[in-house]
């Protein structure tokens, strides 16, 4: 009975046996890399993510912005926007504005003007020499060939325009920025001691706090939680570095993609925006209302 019962179970096992050796289980899509990844991509300022990822973040939408209300002027012999509060008289508190990876386009000064409503004048930079992205290509292309030092120069030289121009004569200032701008923003504030308040929107996060050492400036950092290029890892660990170098600080994280605040990227997210706009708004009033 016992080898009878062996038997049977060997009849009904074998078959299953075979049509597995015929019909291998597939393997799981998610366990294969896909083709275009290049785990070895440089990643430049691009942050953690390979170039083309992070072209990929950034797309640029037809809509029109709004027609531009300031002037172009000239700053360090580079063009430059301004844009100034309506029927305001100096003193006014002043915002230096430097834009994403495309350049200085009419989203940026749709932006300064924005920034203007609010009280403020706003001086939109061009830190590309003139280059005006329409593709990522371009943009990543315009974004490589800026130096540091000719960008800290027409930085520096955007926060003393504000301080000395007659229409402004800025007593407070502070500095503004968008991913590449961003991180510009918060450069701006290591290199000048007398700036009074630094926003970086998802800009290139600094990491070691001995290189936040020289910052001054109050911080405001806005971040998305689903970035990509700057993750949530990579900012808690900028927060803990400006902790670490005992510098005021405020950093923001909103359940949004990357360039979420940018009404002319097709990851805007409106509500999300909305919500860092205030916040922005008030830390802005915060540091810069005496001089108003």
């Amino acid at each position: 009975m016992k080898n009878a019962a062996v038997l049977a179970l060997s009849l009904l096992v074998l078959p299953t046996i075979g049509l597995l050796a015929q019909n291998p289980p597939e393997k799981k899509p998610d366990a294969q890399k896909p083709k275009d990844e290049k785990p070895d991509s440089k990643k430049g300022l691009t942050g953690v993510i390979s170039e083309e990822e992070f072209k990929k973040l950034h797309e640029l939408k037809k809509d029109a912005a709004p027609p531009p209300k300031g002037v172009t002027i000239e700053i360090a012999k580079s063009k430059a926007y301004l844009s100034l509060p309506e029927g305001a008289k100096p003193p006014i508190a002043g915002v230096v504005v430097i834009h994403e990876w495309w350049g200085l386009n009419d989203n940026v000064m749709h932006w300064a003007d924005r920034i203007a409503a609010e009280g403020y004048a706003a001086v939109a930079v061009d830190l590309y020499g003139g280059v005006v992205a329409k593709t990522p290509d371009e943009a990543s292309g315009a974004m490589k060939k800026v130096d540091d030092a000719r960008s800290k120069e027409i930085l520096l030289a955007a926060l003393k325009f504000l301080k000395d121009d007659p229409r402004v004569q800025a007593k407070k200032r502070a500095s503004i920025g968008w991913c590449f701008g961003g991180g510009k923003s918060l450069d701006l504030a290591l290199a000048a001691p007398d700036l009074d308040a630094a926003v970086m929107y998802y800009g290139r996060p600094v990491t070691d706090a001995k290189e936040l050492e020289p910052l001054h400036a109050p911080l405001l950092g806005i971040f998305g939680t689903k970035d990509r290029s700057f993750t949530p890892e990579l900012v808690k660990q900028f927060d803990e570095a400006l902790t670490a170098a005992k510098k005021e600080h405020k950093i923001l994280s909103y359940e949004a993609d990357h360039a979420f605040a940018n009404p002319s990227n097709p990851h805007y997210d409106e509500k999300n925006a909305g919500a860092a706009w205030e916040e922005v708004r008030a830390f802005l009033a915060k540091r810069l209302k005496d001089s108003k």
